[in-house]
């Protein structure tokens, strides 16, 4: 149980937040809680009224003026709402499968979705995971800001491997990192995810070149090619739903390369340790979608 006090300090430290900023307005209602300037202006105005009025699951829209209903009084939050303060030991890494991380991660997306309150003990989970770590999975995902990985599986700090690079190319490094990540670290799940309004799919379909950039966007172009050739209609950059088309295409060329390049990673997902899947997140709806 958590009481309002103990809100109140997580809000002026930045640790208590809703993780469905992906919608847009999460975000900076959480960093004006975080700053402590709103929340103690509207406990001040609304100190009197009723803390019941607080919804059960507050989403971001309600935590401000929930916090500021509840001054004063106690309120609770639900266990399965707070990430928990214990990291990932190798006993419990060892004892999830594939399939049970993969449905971790898409409950957790779930969560997300729906504007599950999160509570996060940072600073606890940073001292337990100081001399060790044993993520439950590896993401592979673009460099875009608007990708809070750990946030859209609704993971915690020692959850997750991230390797972020522009379009989630796969190269010699990245390769070396998710070996390094399942076959040193134990990690059960590799996800490749793209998202939808990808700038390096746009740039490569445009052919831009520039700097180092036209040897990263030249790591996109066989999606490119591979959606030209199938694909009805205005194959360009302008197209959204081309756009989108070699995003899903760039997703699944990436799955391959990781088992056609990766010795290491086939074997294991020939012999079941571990899983490779691919999925686009919905920046509109946060969703996290599989592709087959």
């Amino acid at each position: 149980m958590i009481k309002t006090p103990a809100i109140l300090s997580l809000l002026s430290l930045g640790l208590l937040c809703a993780t469905g900023a992906h919608a847009g307005e999460g975000s900076s209602c959480c960093a004006t809680m975080a700053s402590g300037k709103s929340v103690a202006t509207s406990m001040t105005m609304a100190a009197d009224k009723d803390a019941s009025t607080c919804p059960a699951k507050p989403t971001m829209k309600d935590a401000s003026s929930c916090a500021s209903m509840a001054a004063g009084k106690d309120i609770t939050i639900p266990a399965s709402e707070i990430i928990p303060d214990t990291i990932l030991t190798r006993e419990a890494q060892s004892q999830l499968s594939p399939d049970a991380v993969l449905s971790i991660l898409m409950d957790g997306n779930k969560e997300y979705i729906a504007d599950n309150l999160t509570v996060r003990n940072n600073t606890q989970r940073v001292r337990d995971a100081a001399l060790g770590q044993y993520p439950m999975a590896v993401v592979l995902s673009c460099l875009d800001s608007r990708v809070p990985v750990e946030d859209v599986f609704h993971r915690g700090i020692g959850d997750l491997f991230v390797a972020r690079v522009a379009g989630n190319i796969v190269n010699e490094d990245i390769l070396g990192s998710m070996e390094f990540a399942c076959k040193v670290s134990g990690s059960k799940l590799i996800v490749v995810l793209g998202h939808e309004h990808c700038g390096a799919i746009r740039s490569a379909i445009q052919g831009v070149e520039l700097g180092n950039i036209t040897a990263l966007l030249s790591k996109i172009q066989p999606a490119v090619q591979e959606a030209k050739s199938s694909f009805k209609g205005d194959a360009s950059a302008s197209n959204p739903k081309f756009v989108q088309t070699v995003c899903d295409d760039n997703v699944l060329l990436a799955v391959q390369q990781i088992r056609d390049q990766s010795p290491i990673l086939k074997q294991m997902e020939d012999d079941g340790e571990i899983k490779i899947v691919g999925g686009i997140y919905h920046l509109e709806s946060g969703q996290v979608e599989l592709l087959d």
